[in-house]
């Protein structure tokens, strides 16, 4: 066999093998199809039932999370309408004068009575020594008019026993008229003496009488003296201003050399121990709170602490109606608004010096109601 002939066999071969090729490459084409779509099918259903136990998970937490909050704020009231509240007490000037000293510092604790700024006394030390010398004065009146009442009631004495004299004198005088035994000119002249006699009685009460009053009116002048030295001698104590409670010093406004007037505020003492809390629950809220109900606090400057408490009070109106505009509704439209009324909340647990709390603190307060 030639050449040609082997070639030309062998590309026959070839030609009838291929289709078969082809075909074996198609079955295999089909069945890696087929595969894939069963593999996406079954992927996308083990989504949907992952997605479904999500999903049932959540309704179920939900459902839990849902009934717990209703279970709780069926028991408690809460509001973050709240703050801290404490005894602010002002320190004022009582008198007028120049600042001398400045004896302490914004945020420094003082005690009740500690001095906190004294005045420049001389002023009022002179009025001081000017009532002293009036009340010696009016005392001194006081004795002078003493002793002039002594001599005139002294004198009121002597005039009655002289005209008691002159009077003996006047009946002995009438009963020797009657026998002629003297005559008409010295009964008259004894008579004349004791008409004299008797007005310088008289003359000399009135002027015992006047004396008396003098004294009242002298003493009167005593007392008014003695007020007045009190007053100047309180004035002067005021020139001392200490502190009216114990507490830390805040708001101070005042400076060594300042000109203050009587009734300036100078500073604050805002006691540190006493404090509570004042909750501005709605109105809604109230129908079962009552005093003595348990209370949770939780202050902003500490969110890991919680506080514990008590009602202590309800206010008699709402915040509203305490307000500088009171709200009129009995003019123009009325629009119903959630009024607001003020619980006042005492701690129950002791002071924290590591944890203190200040006046105008934001706290929530959940109250648990019995």
């Amino acid at each position: 066999m030639s050449d040609f002939e082997e070639n030309s066999m062998t590309d026959t071969t070839t030609n009838m093998d291929a289709p078969k090729q082809a075909g074996g490459s198609e079955d295999r084409g089909g069945e890696g199809g087929s595969t894939a779509h069963e593999d996406r099918a079954h992927g996308g259903s083990r989504r949907r039932h992952l997605t479904l136990a999500v999903l049932a998970i959540l309704v179920i937490v939900g459902g839990l999370w849902g009934l717990k909050e209703y279970r709780f704020y069926s028991t408690h009231e809460v509001t973050d309408d709240a703050q801290i509240e404490g005894h602010i007490a002002p320190v004022l000037a009582r008198v007028s004068g120049y600042v001398s000293a400045v004896k302490v510092d914004d945020n420094e604790h003082v005690d009740a009575g500690q001095v906190l700024v004294t005045i420049d006394p001389k002023d009022i030390e002179a009025r001081v020594r000017q009532a002293e010398a009036e009340l010696i004065n009016a005392k001194a009146t006081v004795e002078s008019a003493q002793a002039a009442a002594a001599a005139a009631a002294a004198e009121v004495v002597a005039s009655q026993s002289r005209a008691e004299g002159a009077r003996h004198d006047f009946v002995s005088y009438r009963e020797l008229i009657a026998k002629q035994e003297i005559s008409e000119q010295q009964f008259h002249k004894s008579k004349s003496m004791l008409d004299t006699l008797e007005a310088q009685v008289d003359a000399a009460r009135r002027q015992a009488k006047a004396s008396r009053a003098q004294i009242g009116q002298a003493q009167a002048r005593v007392t008014q003296a003695q007020a007045a030295l009190d007053a100047a001698q309180l004035e002067l104590s005021y020139t001392t201003i200490k502190a009216p409670t114990s507490g830390i010093i805040g708001k101070k406004n005042v400076e060594v050399g300042q000109l203050i007037e009587s009734g300036q505020p100078l500073m604050a003492v805002v006691q540190d121990e006493s404090t509570w809390v004042v909750a501005n629950f709605k109105e809604t809220q109230l129908q079962r709170m009552r005093p003595g109900q348990r209370v949770d606090i939780e202050v902003d400057a500490y969110p890991d602490v919680t506080f514990h408490g008590r009602v202590d009070s309800l206010a008699p109106a709402t915040g509203a109606k305490f307000s500088l505009l009171p709200p009129d509704n009995a003019t123009g439209n009325f629009t119903k608004v959630v009024q607001r009324i003020p619980v006042k909340i005492v701690f129950t647990d002791s002071p924290d010096a590591r944890r203190p709390l200040r006046a105008g603190m934001n706290v929530v307060a959940t109250v648990e109601l019995q």
